[in-house]
C-alpha cells in the first residue's frame, strides 16, 4: 500500500492518544514511524532511524519504536537498550505477532494501537512514571520519505 493510502486509513488522532495514554504511566517514550520501504534489511534501516530519531538519547534509554515500512506492509518493534534489558525474552515477538495478525485483517489502527498499549503496559512496571517525568519525545507519528 503507498505511504499516502496507509497513512489516511490511519486513525492517527487515535494512535497519538494511545501513546499519550500509555507514557502517562511510564518514564518510558514510545515512537510510532512509517516511511515506504523498510529496504534490503528493515531492521537496519529501522536501527539507523531509532538513532536518527533522537531514540537513544533518553535519560534512561527507554525509548521503544514502531517502524512500519507500508509499501512492503512490514514492521519492526525496536526498545533501546534499557528496556531489551528487562523485558523478557520473546516479549517483542508475541507484540509483532499480533500485530502482523492485525495487520492481515486490515485492522491497521487497532494493531498499532495494541502494540503500543502492550508495550506501555510492560514499560509501567518496569519504567514507572515519576514526579516531574518529562515527556523527552512527541508522540506525534513521524513520517521518513524513500
Amino acid at each position: 500500500m503507498r505511504q499516502k493510502e496507509f497513512l489516511a486509513s490511519l486513525d492517527q488522532k487515535r494512535i497519538v492518544e494511545a501513546i499519550t495514554a500509555a507514557e502517562l504511566r511510564t518514564s518510558g517514550e514510545i515512537r510510532v514511524h512509517i516511511q515506504p520501504r523498510g529496504g534490503s534489511d528493515i531492521r537496519v534501516t529501522a536501527e539507523r532511524t531509532f538513532e536518527r530519531l533522537g531514540m537513544t538519547r533518553t535519560a534512561l534509554r527507554n525509548g521503544v519504536m514502531l517502524f512500519i515500512a507500508s509499501h512492503e506492509q512490514r514492521f519492526v518493534i525496536l526498545g533501546d537498550r534499557g528496556i531489551d534489558e528487562k523485558v523478557p525474552a520473546g516479549f517483542w515477538d508475541a507484540i509483532a505477532a499480533n500485530l502482523t495478525i492485525r495487520f492481515r485483517a486490515g485492522e491497521l489502527t487497532d494493531g498499532i494501537v495494541e502494540a503500543i498499549h502492550t508495550a506501555g503496559e510492560e514499560l509501567r512496571h518496569d519504567f514507572p512514571r515519576s514526579e516531574g517525568d518529562v515527556d523527552e519525545l512527541t508522540n506525534d507519528i513521524s513520517v521518513g520519505h524513500e
